[in-house]
């Protein structure tokens, strides 16, 4: 369930009496109380829908308990009450109030229409968990809840919101789930989910508890370990503090400057993630204690700045002006850091009262008293710098874009974690980026369609590779081609999940071009051996003989190397097997009847015999074995790596192939085959193969990079000789830059 507690089984008798509302509580908000909050900031509020939808979640919850003890209307109750303490209009309270009654009790989507209105009951849809996908996975299901969650928060960011109080409510009372186990994972889920969501849209406030009760529960040792550090540097820098407050107090009094000055430590978890990102030891943090500045208008800020500069020396390169330049998530003030007292690095952000309180609340701030109703300032929020639409735009493309559940949860992680590099269009429109974005990652926040047909950029008028790193203030101009394809190297091109994403579905659909092209060819190769044209013949009942849907599918699934093209050949005409066996007179090598293919004259009769795994003898090879006793012999090919480790290792036997093996066997020869990165390439190769009359059995690709790739085929052959000829016919191509067989 969403609240992330078991529940006893419903009293109906107990249910009216909890319906009534007027018994005190202990540990969760009356209903006058309730409204009341609501009144302090929202005087039109309608006292009546608040009233209902506090009756209706009592009574629905009925007997209903937490792990704790406390009744289970409790929590929706105390949801509630957090969303009073932001300010929410009254829907987004009720919507609180009912989040949990569609998944835990007998509600309907329907019945809250009816009695609440319809945006009232597309929140609660919004925000319900979706507890009954059946996944196989915790990752998997955790993606699959995130991906749905982000749809239905792009519809209204209010979704998010009441879903986030949930989760605060329930960190509150984590301790009292009985197994670690479950804790703990609730607590990573809200280190990696929530809190990084939460900080999308602003809420740093509530950012900051999430994290905090999370860390505690799932790093209690490193929290201990970081709060003692902590604690010895008050004793050592707590002067400091108060010299930094009195020397900004006194030089901004002489200037007339009204301010409000306070220093603030790092929380353990925020200090834990910077010695991870960056790698570096706690003595080497410059913002343990940062100081904050809070003045009463725009033009003060950069005054209190230039005076803090010449009061401490700043540190070159610290200085980000994120008034001129907010954050997506509406976030405005200016950073810098100096070298304060004790030549110690300090930081210090400066900020209107107005711009505090938007750091704190975000996109909660907006919502204010306005044209006699209460809900969400567009205006205002636009002109503070936040479009709550675009702070959640990149996550919402990852999530529509789709792709495997893990990958989605990796990219929209690596979306929710970032720090941010401001670039502009060549029109002057503002792009935030995250730190170590490129053109491509610029292309993508641009538009997707932009991103997808990338083939270049000019940064500050200039041609630059991909791969060039955007800094602060750089002008990008996309250079755009007209085929829609993914980039090369693409992975190591990006830096956003959400490029990344893009790049991945344009790599999957290409390549699911490229196979069902060279699916189609071998099996028109394999065709013309048997006497068929492809153009006339119907593989509709092959595909489904074989397992697949129809014929592309089938072509894709003889391009990735699962079916073989003989294999189509026979299923569409099951005559052809008895005359490719004729024919060829040849089959596969069964490698554990070694004695079938293997003769010596210096062999024991009844001495087992095996083929070496290290070098991989196939027919035409020189052989020799090498008899170990109690274990047999084991065949290697003459040149083998290993034979000079296994010298004084045992008898050595000079051994040769059978008739059988050369001339009524397949054996299976592996070859690596290094190739330009380039359209249809995979095609020619596999081509060059079918035409020297080799099977690919398997192949994969591997070592992508911009210019090159190399392509491993496992390949059915008459013998070494054959594999030989193949191996030529591969040199031969102006697409390949090495061709070898691997043996292993």
């Amino acid at each position: 369930m969403s609240g992330g507690d078991g529940v006893a089984a419903k009293d109906p008798a107990s249910q009216t009496a909890a319906g009534a509302g007027s018994q005190p509580r202990k540990g969760y908000l009356r209903q006058f109380e309730l409204v009341e909050r609501v009144r302090g900031y929202d005087p039109s509020v309608d006292e009546n829908l608040i009233n209902r939808a506090y009756v209706y979640a009592t009574v629905k919850h009925g007997a209903q308990l937490r792990h704790s003890g406390d009744p289970y209307f409790a929590h929706p109750i105390q949801v509630a009450g957090i969303l009073t303490e932001y300010k929410l209009d009254a829907a987004t309270i009720v919507a609180g109030l009912l989040h949990d009654t569609v998944e835990d009790t007998d509600a309907t989507r329907e019945e809250i229409e009816k009695m609440f209105g319809v945006q009232i009951a597309d929140l609660v849809e919004g925000v319900t968990k979706l507890s009954q996908l059946e996944i196989q996975s915790e990752e998997n299901k955790q993606a699959q809840n995130l991906q749905k969650f982000i749809l239905a928060m792009s519809k209204d960011v209010r979704v998010l919101i009441v879903k986030l109080a949930d989760r605060l409510h329930n960190m509150r009372t984590l301790s009292h789930i009985p197994k670690p186990e479950k804790r703990r994972r609730i607590a990573l889920e809200t280190l990696e989910i929530y809190g990084p969501l939460a900080r999308r849209i602003g809420m740093e406030k509530m950012a900051r508890e999430l994290e905090g009760l999370a860390f505690h529960e799932a790093f209690p040792d490193m929290e201990t370990t970081i709060n003692a550090r902590l604690a010895q540097l008050r004793v050592e820098k707590g002067a400091n503090v108060a010299i930094i407050i009195q020397t900004i107090m006194e030089v901004f009094e002489f200037a007339g400057i009204d301010a409000r000055v306070y220093g603030r430590e790092k929380q353990a978890y925020s200090i834990w993630r910077k010695l991870q990102r960056k790698s570096i030891e706690f003595s080497d943090l410059a913002d343990v204690y940062a100081f904050r500045v809070i003045v009463n208008n725009p033009d003060d800020c950069y005054r209190a700045l230039g005076l803090i500069h010449q009061t401490w020396r700043c540190v070159p390169d610290q200085v980000e002006d994120f008034i001129s330049n907010p954050k997506p998530n509406g976030y405005r003030s200016i950073h810098t850091t100096v070298i304060g007292p004790g030549n110690v690095r300090v930081e210090i952000q400066i900020r209107t009262e107005e711009m505090d309180q938007i750091a704190e609340n975000g996109v909660a701030a907006h919502w204010r008293y306005k044209n006699e109703s209460y809900g969400f300032d567009e205006e205002t929020a636009a002109s503070a710098g936040l479009d709550a639409r675009e702070a959640t735009r990149s996550l919402l493309e990852i999530a529509e874009h789709g792709g495997e559940a893990g990958e989605f949860l990796e990219h929209a992680k690596l979306e929710m974690y970032s720090d941010h590099v401001f670039s502009f269009t060549p029109k002057g429109t503002l792009i935030p980026l995250p730190q170590g974005a490129t053109p491509l990652d610029f292309a993508y926040a641009v538009h997707s369609d932009i991103g997808d047909r990338c083939i270049g950029a000019r940064i500050n008028g200039v041609d630059k590779p991909l791969r060039t790193i955007l800094r602060n203030g750089d002008v990008v101009e996309v250079v755009t081609g007209d085929k829609v394809a993914p980039v090369p190297g693409y992975d190591a091109l990006t830096k956003t999940g959400r490029a990344k994403a893009a790049q991945r579905r344009l790599e999957k659909h290409a390549k699911r071009e490229e196979f069902e092209r060279l699916g189609r060819d071998l099996v028109a190769h394999a065709l013309h051996r048997y006497g068929h044209e492809l153009a006339d013949t119907a593989l509709k009942q092959a595909a489904e003989t074989l397992g697949k849907h129809d014929e592309e599918e089938l072509f894709i699934a003889v391009g990735e190397g699962s079916i073989k093209a003989s294999a189509v050949a026979v299923a569409a005409f099951p005559g052809l097997k008895e005359k490719v066996r004729k024919d060829e007179g040849r089959r596969p090598m069964e490698l554990e009847k070694a004695k079938l293919y293997v003769r010596g004259s210096d062999l024991t009769p009844g001495v087992a015999l095996h083929f070496a795994e290290c070098c991989t003898p196939i027919p035409g090879d020189r052989i020799i074995g090498v008899h170990t006793p109690g274990k047999g012999v084991v065949v290697h090919t003459i040149d083998c790596e290993t034979l000079a480790a296994l010298e004084d290792g045992g008898e050595w036997i000079d051994l040769a192939w059978t008739p059988t093996a050369l001339n009524k066997t397949l054996a299976v020869g592996r070859m690596v085959a290094t190739v330009e990165n380039k359209r249809g390439v995979l095609a020619e190769l596999c081509s060059i193969i079918a035409e020297n009359q080799g099977d690919i059995l398997n192949l994969r690709l591997a070592k992508r990079t911009v210019d090159f790739f190399d392509m491993i085929f496992d390949i059915e052959v008459a013998d070494a000789r054959h594999l030989v000829n193949i191996l030529a016919a591969m040199r031969a191509s102006k697409s390949v830059k090495e061709a070898e067989r691997v043996k292993g």
